[in-house]
């Protein structure tokens, strides 16, 4: 599994529930411009329409800008490749809790591009403290020890 670009603040901002892999829909100056990890995942999200799930938000540039295409478009919406049966489950765990999908991290496996994105729900501003408050205490234990 070869990382091409992370959501680092993801852990930080959120409480992950549950992780997701899926492939993605792209079109071949996406894939080269990706494999030489020009993309984005700050801002981007994934959402849930007529029964399938898009990946929106993200950007990722055109491989060469002067040769692109005419009309390319940045941040156009991406459909991720899934089972039915997967489908299904993510969109019932989205509707039910009322929580988000996050993109967290885009990797390579065998030459496909892969998104994975995950079930999260955001921290309040009082929780981050907690959670830093309780890692300290966990650094200084381990320290002592």
């Amino acid at each position: 599994m070869n990382v091409v670009a992370e959501n680092r603040r993801a852990a930080y901002d959120y409480d992950i529930k549950e992780r997701f892999h899926a492939g993605i829909v792209l079109n071949g100056q996406e894939v080269k411009s990706i494999k030489l990890g020009r993309a984005q995942l700050q801002g981007s999200f994934v959402v849930a329409q007529r029964g399938e799930l898009f990946w929106v938000g993200a950007t990722i540039p055109a491989y060469q800008p002067t040769n692109a295409p005419p009309g390319y478009q940045e941040e156009r919406q991406r459909k991720l490749l899934l089972q039915k049966h997967e489908i299904s489950h993510i969109i019932g765990s989205y509707e039910n809790q009322g929580l988000t999908f996050l993109p967290i991290r885009l990797y390579t496996v065998k030459g496909k591009i892969k998104l994975e994105f995950a079930l999260a729900k955001k921290h309040k501003k009082g929780d981050k403290r907690q959670i830093i408050k309780k890692r300290e205490a966990e650094r200084e234990m381990r320290r002592s020890l």
